[in-house]
C-alpha cells in the first residue's frame, strides 16, 4: 500500500516542481523579501495547490463512479496530456522574472496566488486529466494514499523551494531551473507511459 503513497509523492513532485507562476511567486518572494514572508507565500501556495489537486482527483472520481464507461477515455486522455506535459518540459527554456510584485500586502498576494491556481483553465484541465487518469487505475482503498502523497509533495516542494532560494539566492539561475524541468519532464513521461500500459492492460482484460 505504501507504494501508492510514494507514487503519488513522485508524481506530485514532478508536476508541481516545473517553473510556473506558482513557483515564480515563491522564488521571487524568497529573492526579494525575508524568510518569514517567503514561508507565508509558500503556505498560501500550498493551500491553493492542494485544494485544486483534491478537487481534480475526487471530482473525477465522482464522475467515474456514475459513468464507469468513461474510464478508458480518461486513461487515454490523461496519458496523452501527461506525455505532452513531459515533452514540453524537456523542450522548455525557463527563466526567472524578477518583475512579479511580492511587496504587496499579504492578502493581495494571496488573491494573486488564488487567481494563478484556480483561474487557470489549463491547470484545471491538466490536473483533472493527470490525476483523473491515475484515479481511474486505483482501487478505492489506495486512492486516499495516492492523493496524500500528492499533497505531501506540494508541502515538501514549496517549503523546500522557499528555504533553498532564501539561503542560496545568488546561485538560482536559468541553468538550475532548466535542470529541474528536465528531471520533472522525465518523471512525468514515465508516469504517462505507466498510464498507457494501464490502458492497454484494461483493453486486453
Amino acid at each position: 500500500m505504501l507504494n501508492h503513497f510514494i507514487n503519488g509523492l513522485l508524481l506530485g513532485l514532478a508536476y508541481v516542481a516545473p517553473i510556473g507562476m506558482q513557483n515564480l511567486y515563491v522564488i521571487n518572494t524568497a529573492l526579494k523579501s525575508g524568510r518569514l514572508r517567503a514561508y507565508q507565500v509558500a503556505l498560501i501556495t500550498i493551500i491553493f495547490d492542494i485544494t485544486l489537486a483534491l478537487s481534480c482527483f475526487f471530482g473525477i472520481g465522482l464522475i467515474l463512479d456514475k459513468l464507469p464507461g468513461l474510464r478508458s477515455f480518461i486513461l487515454a486522455a490523461g496519458s496523452l496530456v501527461i506525455l505532452y506535459i513531459g515533452v514540453g518540459l524537456l523542450r522548455s527554456r525557463p527563466s526567472v522574472s524578477r518583475n512579479i510584485p511580492v511587496d504587496e500586502p499579504l492578502l493581495k498576494v494571496a488573491a494573486a496566488c488564488f487567481t494563478v491556481t484556480w483561474f487557470n483553465p489549463q491547470a484545471i484541465i491538466d490536473g483533472t486529466l493527470l490525476l483523473g487518469g491515475f484515479r481511474a487505475t486505483l482501487p478505492a482503498a489506495s486512492a486516499n494514499l495516492f492523493i496524500m502523497g500528492v499533497a505531501a509533495a506540494s508541502i515538501i516542494w514549496f517549503t523546500s523551494l522557499a528555504t533553498l532560494v532564501s539561503y542560496f539566492r545568488n546561485m538560482i539561475g536559468v541553468k538550475t531551473l532548466r535542470i529541474i524541468n528536465i528531471l520533472c519532464g522525465t518523471v512525468i513521461i514515465y508516469f504517462g507511459l505507466k498510464l498507457v500500459y494501464g490502458l492497454i492492460s484494461s483493453i486486453h482484460i
